[in-house]
């Protein structure tokens, strides 16, 4: 398959799935797979494969921030590298419109395709205090990234640092001083700092803010929604705190073992979810008001493993809904049961489920 999509009129590639404006897609993933091998004896023979990434389909607009959720180990941070193809993918596709070479198949890429469109894609990490060189000055940190690409060196180099320094809030001076004299938030607005450096068209950002106070995770979603206004900025947020989720999202999209099980845009989701697991998670969200005394639902069992699934739907075994029929023996697709609202469920449409608020969707 071509790395670089051939752009004519009606072609197979022109319609894709899911996604309502071609014209306005950044960044399209389909059939997404990452297996690991399983290896084991004295000749490290694969007995087995296990699935992180099994099947993800999703799009982003261009401007927007996508929420992707779910329980550690679900897959989201596999789903983000390998989209940036810091890990290859088992299989897929992740087309992304690059400002510089057209829409191209990230999957496909030559080593020197890839170097060139990692300008236009940027990380931000989840740990600020291992993100950060500790041998290396804040000038260097930031600065790494322009001299790589050669897009600065001496002193416009150090102009261009000040500047992005001021962007997210640090002063210009401390440029010559190390990570360790900064606090787990500075040090995030640093890491924040270097993926601008390169005017990023998209910026996966992997739980940014879950190492943080609390206070300080509001000054950096606040930070990331002023800098996605000023500059144009396309968000991939992963998280597993739905409430930080609602905060900085446009739409959402809900992860389980590996599969994607349900995304719709941020009010849809969250007050009439379609999905017993997203219901689930919903539940759990605290909610502000001291007399209500709604219990979480608690979901029997464990989390599946990803190298060994559950036969059929992969929430049965702890879903309460469970059929024990079509549920344990046919694997539901992803599918439209409302405009722009996805999912993975037999009888999505069918469950009288609960929202955030409270309120039957």
């Amino acid at each position: 398959m071509s790395s670089v999509e051939t752009k004519t009129p009606g072609g197979a590639q022109a319609a894709a799935a899911n996604t309502p404006d071609r014209a306005k897609v950044l960044l399209e993933v389909k059939n997404l797979k990452k297996y690991f091998p399983i290896k084991r004896g004295f000749f490290s023979k694969t007995v087995g494969h296990v699935k992180a990434v099994d099947d993800v389909s999703f799009y982003v607009r261009s401007g927007e921030t996508l929420g992707l959720v779910g329980e550690s180990g679900c897959g989201k941070t596999t789903t983000g590298r390998v989209i940036l193809r810091a890990i290859d993918p088992t299989a897929g596709e992740i087309w992304f419109e690059d400002q510089d070479m057209g829409r191209v198949n990230v999957a496909t890429l030559e080593p020197q395709q890839l170097k060139r469109l990692r300008r236009n894609m940027q990380m931000v990490f989840q740990d600020p205090y291992s993100s950060l060189n500790p041998r290396m000055t804040l000038l260097q940190n930031v600065g790494e990234p322009l001299l790589v690409n050669k897009v600065a060196s001496g002193k416009e180099l150090e102009d261009r640092v000040a500047y992005l320094l001021k962007v997210v809030g640090l002063r210009p001076e401390y440029m010559n001083r190390y990570p360790h004299a900064f606090s787990g938030g500075q040090r995030q607005r640093i890491g924040i700092a270097r993926a601008l450096a390169l005017n990023p068209q998209l910026i996966v950002l992997d739980e940014p803010v879950s190492a943080l106070d609390v206070s300080v995770q509001a000054q950096i979603l606040n930070l990331l929604q002023d800098l996605q206004k000023e500059f144009g900025l396309t968000y991939l947020f992963i998280a597993h705190d739905l409430s930080v989720v609602e905060h900085i999202s446009d739409r959402v999209a809900v992860m389980y073992v590996g599969q994607l099980v349900e995304s719709a845009t941020t009010e849809e989701l969250y007050l009439r979810p379609l999905h017993p697991y997203t219901e689930a998670l919903l539940s759990a969200v605290p909610k502000p008001d001291p007399k209500d005394r709604t219990e979480p639902i608690v979901l029997p069992g464990d989390v599946a493993d990803p190298a060994n699934p559950p036969s059929g739907c992969y929430f049965h075994p702890r879903c309460r809904y469970n059929d024990g029929k079509r549920c344990v023996t046919e694997t539901p697709t992803l599918r439209e049961v409302r405009p722009s609202h996805f999912v993975r469920c037999h009888y999505a449409g069918e469950l009288n489920l609960v929202g955030v608020d409270g309120s039957h969707g």
